[in-house]
């Protein structure tokens, strides 16, 4: 089980660091402050901690689910395509600057972790919780993309 989460960490920071990496100035760029953005917008200390406790969370859920599930190359699948979005949303949205194409993305994650959530509840029980957290913050980071498309 150490193991796993072990890895789970491993490639869920990784997809963290693509997606810094692959931002480019991100939220310091002209574009980004320039942008009207929503009333209920987190500062940017948040962002960090956030998706620090999000990936361990994660990471856990991801080892427990492997471990008790019957549908390992499902969950494999599902897996690399949340890592895909999780990875391609901030180049998308910051470099590109394709608040369109970016909302797309997370909405498509904030499904696909919901996926998650409610349909390997019975495999997991109260462990589900442990996705909880990506997917409230998912919710709260769509409705953030989503007012950025709809005010500017």
């Amino acid at each position: 089980m150490l193991k796993k989460t072990f890895l789970f960490l491993i490639l869920n920071f990784t997809a963290l660091a693509l997606g810094g990496l692959f931002t480019g100035s991100g939220v310091a760029s002209q574009w980004y402050q320039n942008l009207h953005k929503a009333p209920w917008t987190p500062p940017g200390w948040i962002f960090g901690s956030a998706w620090t406790l999000i990936m361990i969370c994660f990471s856990i859920y991801m080892a427990y689910l492997i471990s008790q599930s019957n549908q390992g190359k499902k969950i494999i699948s599902l897996f690399v395509i949340q890592w895909i979005l999780n990875v391609a949303w901030n180049p998308v949205f910051f470099y590109y600057n394709n608040i369109t194409a970016g909302l797309f993305i997370i909405v498509s994650l904030t499904f696909l972790v919901g996926y998650f959530l409610f349909q390997f509840k019975k495999d997991l029980g109260i462990k589900s919780l442990l996705i909880a957290p990506y997917f409230i913050w998912l919710i709260i980071a769509t409705s953030l993309n989503a007012y950025i498309l709809l005010y500017n």
